[in-house]
């Protein structure tokens, strides 16, 4: 069977039902002489960010802050089957596009690619999340999506992962995830390097001790070892650095980006946000201006569904995996997929259980030392 909108290959299961969006587990807000939301995005990966403010014109602001894109459209209705149990499975890009107030980090690149991305899984008891990175080198089998620009088609091939996003946006780099893993993402956010630098500002930055020196004067990273508070421009040359630690691949990479964002969480609770109606609303503001969502996360409201159901889970409820690789035999600079391991990882998900350690022993993931730079 064939995809009628992409005209690529159809996943074997069918839509079995629908999940609860975060949507329709909101709980009418408290009416006061003030109403208070609470809007939350998942950064470059995937940490909780609580804010919120006053009806009126804050809320107006806020929800014009806040940039949706309709995917489902070009996904086409042959998608892997949803499982209506409560649980919740996000797919987070954080964008390496060169333009706007983006165009300091690096130049000679045209587009955007997924420079991280990340498979958030929320259980149905909304107390863990599963997080699956992907390796933008990853060799895939990417499959036929609509372009960008809605011109025509990109018929299916074995690509880089983060191709897809540049060949068909959105809706590609979810079309793809799912193509590759068998279950369905309810939702999409993503966000640039400026939105992930003023989120961090916002915060007032995030606490990380590192055990080993961190130098990378392409990322403009020079960091002792010990205890650091690294404001947004500093954060953003921590979790992109792949010279500073370990071997210098994406592997090393993606090994700090998840300690990183272990501390992003920790900071959300540190920083008294709750106490303080000025830091509240300097937090959704940066939050929501941070990100692009798909349609059903685009305003104020629909966030504050998704921060309920987020805000019990603490770092420690968090499990972090990356997709288990190995080099590729033909290029030692991308990766392939570990197949009997990755269906192992994917199942588990699927099945809204731990991810077992024997899904990823062998990968090489877990050859490098990154993870232990930073604690």
């Amino acid at each position: 069977m064939t995809d009628e909108s992409t005209g690529g290959p159809a996943p074997e299961t069918g839509r079995s039902g629908g999940r609860p969006s975060a949507r329709g587990r909101r709980r009418k807000p408290h009416t006061r002489r003030r109403k208070v939301l609470k809007a939350a995005a998942w950064t470059a990966a995937v940490a909780v960010v609580l804010g919120g403010t006053g009806l009126g014109f804050a809320y107006f602001k806020l929800n014009g802050n806040i940039s949706g894109v309709d995917i489902d459209a070009k996904l086409g209705k042959h998608r892997p089957g949803d499982v209506p149990n409560g649980s919740m499975d996000i797919l987070v890009l954080g964008s390496d596009t060169r333009s706007g107030d983006n165009a300091g980090y690096g130049g000679g690149q045209s587009g955007a690619r997924s420079d991280t991305a990340m498979v958030v899984h929320i259980n149905k008891k909304h107390d863990k999340a599963s997080v699956v990175s992907i390796p933008r080198d990853t060799i895939v089998e990417r499959p036929g999506c609509v372009t960008g620009d809605g011109s025509g088609t990109a018929p299916p091939q074995s690509a880089m992962f983060n191709s897809a996003y540049e060949v068909g946006g959105p809706a590609c780099a979810v079309k793809t995830v799912e193509s590759m893993s068998g279950v369905r993402m309810d939702h999409y956010v993503e966000v640039d390097f400026s939105g992930f630098k003023k989120l961090v500002d916002n915060l007032g930055g995030v606490e990380v001790t590192t055990r080993k020196p961190i130098s990378d004067p392409d990322s403009h990273l020079d960091l002792e070892p010990g205890t650091h508070k690294l404001g947004g421009e500093q954060s953003l040359g921590l979790v992109r650095t792949r010279h500073g630690v370990g071997d210098g691949s994406d592997l090393g990479r993606i090994q700090l980006q998840q300690a990183f964002l272990k501390a992003l969480r920790d900071q959300v609770d540190s920083v008294g946000v709750f106490g303080s109606p000025k830091k509240l609303y300097g937090l959704a503001d940066g939050a929501t201006s941070a990100v692009t969502t798909d349609s059903g996360l685009d305003t104020v409201g629909d966030l504050a569904g998704l921060a309920r159901m987020l805000k019990g889970i603490k770092s420690d409820d968090i499990q972090m995996s990356t997709l288990p690789v190995t080099y590729d035999p033909q290029d030692p600079n991308r990766v392939v997929p570990l197949e009997s391991k990755a269906a192992e990882m994917w199942s588990a998900v699927k099945r809204d259980a731990a991810i077992p350690k024997s899904a990823q022993k062998g990968s090489a993931s877990e050859s490098g030392d990154a993870a232990r730079v930073v604690g």
